[in-house]
């Protein structure tokens, strides 16, 4: 496990002090609350942004806390709206379209190392 894993995000995180990265065209993300078994990101969808369907070992629970999209998990599709939410188990293919502009809440179990790499230039 990398020395930043075995730190934990403070406490009580305010968002407004935590930066927001472009990840993908129209998709831009915010890490808020971690610690090596669980992490919570924001991440922000613009009108007709592709998170592209992948897999990864790590469970994932998101949460529609605005707009529409359509979601793949497993083969399976789904139109979901603001308050709905979704369950990916491990290396289950997944993946969003953006209907209308909105935000996700996502989680992880256990928190994804490789987000909090990918500004290590190491």
């Amino acid at each position: 496990m990398s020395a930043i894993m075995d730190e934990c995000s403070p406490s009580a995180v305010r968002a407004s002090d935590v930066p927001i990265e472009d990840v993908d065209p129209g998709i831009k993300r915010q890490m808020l609350g971690y610690g090596p078994g669980i992490m919570i990101c924001r991440v922000w969808f613009e009108k007709d942004a592709v998170g592209t369907v992948h897999s990864h070992f790590h469970s994932q629970s998101s949460y529609v806390e605005s707009g529409r999209f359509l979601v793949h998990v497993d083969g399976e599709d789904f139109e979901l709206n603001a308050g709905d939410c979704f369950y990916v188990a491990p290396h289950q293919d997944h993946g969003a379209v953006c209907l209308e502009s909105g935000v996700l809440i996502d989680t992880f179990s256990p928190a994804r190392e490789d987000f909090l790499n990918a500004g290590d230039p190491s």
